[in-house]
């Protein structure tokens, strides 16, 4: 793997126990009654919702810098797929977190733009890759 694929690795290794003390602190609201967690819905499917993302894209982003390395993109196209691919595990979830702060929230704030900032990140790094992927396979063919 390239230098840069292998920092980007590592920096979403080290948010994997984040990601696990997010869960204890889920369950730990679910034993607890912890007031504004399970009675308010909204805020607990935005965190639940937070944690799953983050766990899902952080693996996904994970696999995917092997690909970027072996796509047929110039440079600077591979970084902004990199880029983009890891910038989805942190803003998707801290948009679903911070939407809902307070426990009393019942609506998301303006915080929650940040999921759709996430999701077009994660949709233009993997649009990126596939099609550079596409390129080098029809090139090695």
């Amino acid at each position: 793997m390239s230098p840069m694929s292998l920092t980007l690795a590592g920096v979403m290794l080290v948010t994997v126990p984040g990601v696990a003390v997010g869960g204890v602190t889920l369950l730990k609201f679910l034993m607890r009654d912890v007031p504004g967690y399970l009675d308010n819905p909204v805020r607990r499917g935005l965190w639940r919702a937070g944690h799953a993302h983050a766990g899902v894209l952080v693996l996904f982003g994970l696999v995917a810098m092997p690909y970027v390395d072996q796509a047929d993109l110039p440079g600077v196209l591979q970084v902004l797929a990199r880029v983009l691919i890891v910038a989805a595990p942190v803003l998707m979830p801290l948009g679903f977190f911070l939407s809902v702060v307070r426990p009393g929230d019942t609506r998301p704030n303006g915080l929650i733009r940040l999921t759709l900032l996430g999701g077009g990140c994660l949709a233009a790094g993997t649009l990126l890759l596939g099609v550079g992927l596409l390129r080098a396979g029809l090139l090695a063919a």
